[in-house]
C-alpha cells in the first residue's frame, strides 16, 4: 500500500487499541486483522452522507462480528461522522457513544445492532431484500429510476459463519441472486478458544459456491490495490451475491499475532509501544495527525459528493412524475411513510360472523395489503396453516424483486432475522410460524426490540387445543417468554374485533410486535371493541350491581371465561376484562387501569399459558394457566386431562370464589 493508505490505516489500528487499552476490555485482534478491509471498503467504495447518516439512498455496512467495534468507531471518526475523540476514549463505558457491540440509534454510521454472532449478516440478507423489493416496486413505474440503487456491505467472521443462522441467511441470498450484497469475509482462521480446525472441518467458501454465490478470494490482505479490485469486481455481478475471503492474521503485528490469545483481551503496554515503533507512527495515546484525518476525509468527499448531489437533484424532480404510486413512494422516501388508511372504528361486521382466527386475520392483513405497497413478508414454510399469504401478490423471486410473498422454508431463525433487516427500511414486514416455534426466533426478536425496529412477528396455534399435534406442537411458556422481552408489544386478540384492532395498533406504532393467532373457529363475542384494543385491556362484561370478582383472560380463552361468567351470573356478580396486550395496558393510566381493576377486587386470570404471565395483576393462587406439557389428542380430550375444559376451569374459578 502506498504511504498514505499505510498512515490511515494504521491511525485507524492505533486509535482502536487504545481505545481498547483505555476500556481495559475489547478485542484488538479483528482491529489489526481486519482494518485495511474496512479502510479500502469506506475509502474507495461505500456511498455515504456523514452529514445526513439516514440519507435514504445511502450504502449500508454492517459489522456482523460486533466485537470488532472499535475497529468501526475509529474508521467512522476518522471518515468525518459526528463522533470526537472524546467518544472514542469513552469507549465500553456507560452512555458513551461507542458501546461494547455496535448499538443502532446511538452511534451515527451503524446500521444494524450486532455482537450476537450471525444475526448481522442475517439482518444484513433482508436489508438486501428490502433494497431490491423497493427497487423492483417503483421500477415499474418509473423506467430507468435512480431513487433506490445502493448496496449492502457486510463484514463476517469466522464466529458468525460457524453459526447455523448464517448457512440458513447464504441459501435465502443465493436462491433470491441478491447481487446487491456484498460479503467481506475476515478469514483469520482463529476464534476466541482455539483455531477453527479445532472446531470445524467445513470450507466455507465451497458452502457458498453451492449456494449460488459468487465467490472471491484475495490473499494478501494488506494489499489495498488487491481488496479494491475484489470490491469492484462484486459491485459489477449482476446476477449473484458475493463473499470475497480475504485472508487475515488475526492480531496482525503484535506479539501474539495468529492466536487467540489476541482475539479478546488488551494488548500489553509494551506491545502497543512495539505497534507505535512498528508503524513509525510516534504519537501519544489517543492522538491523531491532522493531516490523516482530513486526507481520509477529503478522499471520501470528493468521491461521494458528486453521487449524492446528483441523487438529490433527482430526488427533488421525482415527485414531479403524476402518477399516485410515485407521490406514495415519495412521502416513503422523505417521510417514512407508509400511507395506510386503516382504523378499527371503520369497520363493518355481519352478525353472523363465524369463522377460524386465522382466516379473519388473513383477510386483514390482505386488506393492509391494497392499501399499503410497504407490506410485505411471509412464513417458515407455513403460509397455508397460517393464513399469512398475501393472496392477490406473487412471489418475491430473483427474476421478480417486487413480489411481495416472500419463501423463507423452513428457517424460522433467519426469517426472524432477516424480517429484522428488512424494517430497518421502515417497511413493515411480518413473519409467520406456530406459536411453540417462536423458540427458535428469539434471538432476533430480543434484537428487534433492543432496537426499537418494528417487525410483526405473527405466531398461530396459540394454544394445547390444537390436539392432536402433540405437546411439541402445543405452546406453554411462551406467551410468558414473549411478554418478558422488553419494549416487545404482545397481542393476542378473541375475535374478529381484536383482530382489527391490533392490527389498528400494531400498523401505527413503531414498535415490534407479536400477533398470537388462534387455529379455533369463533363468533363475534358480546363486549369486545376493537377501538378499545390501543388501552391493552378493557371491560367486556359489566356487573350488575358489586363487584365479586373480575374474570380476565385473552384471546380463545376469553370465549370460554365469558361462558363461565354466564353459568355463574345467578350466583356471582362477575365482571369480566379482555386484555389482548399487556403492555399497553400497563402504559395506561394509573386512573384507568384502577378503573378496569380496582384494587379492592378479587382478580382472577384465566389463560392457556404458564401462570406467571399475570403476577403482575393479581396473587399466583389467583391464576388458572398451564405449567405442564400437553398431550396427543382429540382437542377436548386434550383440555380435559389438563383440567382445563370449560367445567375444570369453573370449578377453579369455584374454589377460588369460595
Amino acid at each position: 500500500m502506498n504511504e498514505e493508505d499505510k498512515n490511515i490505516v494504521n491511525t485507524i489500528k492505533l486509535l482502536a487499541v487504545d481505545m481498547i487499552d483505555a476500556a481495559q476490555s475489547g478485542h484488538p485482534g479483528i482491529v489489526l486483522g481486519a482494518a485495511p478491509i474496512v479502510y479500502t471498503l469506506f475509502k474507495n467504495h461505500l456511498n455515504f452522507n456523514v452529514n445526513d447518516p439516514n440519507w435514504f439512498n445511502r450504502d449500508r455496512f454492517i459489522m456482523s462480528p460486533g466485537h470488532g467495534s472499535a475497529l468501526l468507531y475509529a474508521t467512522l471518526f476518522m471518515a468525518g461522522y459526528d463522533i470526537k475523540l472524546e467518544d472514542l476514549v469513552r469507549f465500553r463505558q456507560i452512555d458513551s457513544k461507542t458501546p461494547g457491540h455496535p448499538e443502532k440509534n446511538i452511534t451515527p454510521g451503524v446500521e444494524y445492532s450486532t455482537g450476537v454472532l450471525g444475526e448481522g449478516f442475517a439482518a444484513a440478507v433482508g436489508m438486501a431484500i428490502a433494497e431490491k423489493y423497493l427497487e423492483g416496486y417503483i421500477s415499474k413505474y418509473v423506467d430507468k429510476q435512480r431513487i433506490i440503487d445502493h448496496k449492502i456491505y457486510c463484514l463476517v467472521s469466522d464466529g458468525d459463519l460457524q453459526e447455523g443462522l448464517a448457512y440458513e441467511a447464504a441459501n435465502i441470498a443465493g436462491l433470491y441472486g441478491l447481487n446487491n450484497l456484498i460479503v467481506l469475509y475476515d478469514s483469520n482462521g482463529i476464534t476466541l478458544d482455539n483455531p477453527l480446525s479445532k472446531s470445524s472441518c467445513e470450507n466455507f467458501i465451497k458452502r457458498f459456491d453451492s449456494l449460488g454465490w459468487n465467490i472471491d478470494y484475495v490473499s494478501d490482505s494488506n494489499n489495498i490495490t488487491k481488496i479494491d479490485q475484489a470490491i469492484a469486481r462484486a459491485k459489477r455481478n449482476k446476477s449473484k451475491p458475493t463473499i470475497i475471503e480475504f485472508k487475515t492474521i488475526i492480531g496482525q503485528d503484535s506479539f501474539n499475532q495468529g492466536t487467540n490469545i489476541v482475539h479478546g483481551r488488551p494488548l500489553s503496554k509494551d506491545d502497543i509501544y512495539s505497534l507505535h515503533q512498528i508503524y513509525g507512527l510516534n504519537t501519544s495515546k489517543f492522538e491523531v495527525t491532522k493531516k490523516y484525518y482530513e486526507n481520509f476525509q477529503k478522499i471520501i468527499n470528493k468521491r461521494v459528493s458528486g453521487v449524492i448531489s446528483k441523487w438529490e437533484d433527482y430526488a427533488n424532480t421525482f415527485h414531479l412524475i403524476n402518477s399516485p404510486e410515485i407521490q406514495i413512494f415519495d412521502k416513503f422516501v422523505k417521510e417514512n411513510s407508509i400511507s395506510l388508511v386503516f382504523d378499527a372504528k371503520n369497520f363493518k361486521i355481519q352478525a353472523s360472523y363465524d369463522e377460524d382466527l386465522r382466516e379473519t386475520n388473513s383477510k386483514i392483513m390482505n386488506i393492509i395489503a391494497d392499501r399499503t405497497p410497504f407490506f410485505i413478508g411471509g412464513s417458515a414454510d407455513l403460509s397455508a396453516s397460517c393464513n399469512t399469504r398475501l393472496i392477490k401478490y406473487s412471489d418475491f423471486s430473483k427474476d421478480n424483486f417486487s413480489g411481495r410473498n416472500i419463501l423463507y422454508g423452513v428457517r424460522e431463525h433467519v426469517m426472524g432475522a432477516i424480517t429484522n433487516g428488512i424494517s430497518t427500511y421502515n417497511i413493515k414486514a411480518f413473519s409467520s410460524t406456530f406459536l411453540t416455534f417462536s423458540d427458535f426466533m428469539k434471538p432476533s426478536i430480543r434484537l428487534a426490540a433492543m432496537q426499537n425496529l418494528s417487525p410483526v412477528y405473527i405466531f398461530t396455534h396459540d394454544s394445547v387445543n390444537i390436539g392432536e399435534d402433540g405437546p411439541s406442537h402445543q405452546p406453554i411458556e411462551q406467551l410468558m417468554t414473549l411478554r418478558n422481552v422488553p419494549n416487545l408489544y404482545v397481542y393476542r386478540p378473541a375475535d374478529i374485533n381484536e383482530v382489527i384492532g391490533c392490527w389498528d395498533v400494531i400498523m401505527k406504532k413503531d414498535k415490534p410486535s407479536s400477533l398470537v393467532i388462534s387455529r379455533t373457529k369463533v363468533h363475534i363475542l358480546a363486549g369486545t371493541n376493537g377501538e378499545e384494543v390501543s388501552k391493552g385491556g378493557y371491560i367486556v362484561k359489566k356487573e350488575n350491581k358489586k363487584i365479586d370478582a373480575i374474570l380476565v383472560s385473552t384471546g380463545s380463552d376469553l370465549t370460554t371465561t365469558l361462558l363461565i361468567a354466564d353459568d355463574l351470573k345467578q350466583q356471582y356478580d362477575l365482571r369480566v376484562v379482555s386484555m389482548p396486550c399487556q403492555e399497553l395496558f400497563f402504559e395506561q393510566s394509573e386512573e384507568y387501569q384502577n378503573e378496569v381493576l380496582p384494587m379492592d377486587s378479587k382478580i382472577i386470570a384465566i389463560e392457556a399459558s404458564t401462570k406467571e404471565n399475570w403476577a403482575k395483576i393479581t396473587s399466583y393462587n389467583n391464576i388458572i394457566g398451564l405449567d405442564n406439557y400437553g398431550y396427543s389428542g382429540k382437542s377436548n380430550d386434550v383440555l380435559k386431562k389438563m383440567n382445563f375444559d370449560k367445567d375444570s376451569i369453573k370449578n377453579k374459578v369455584l374454589d377460588i370464589l369460595k
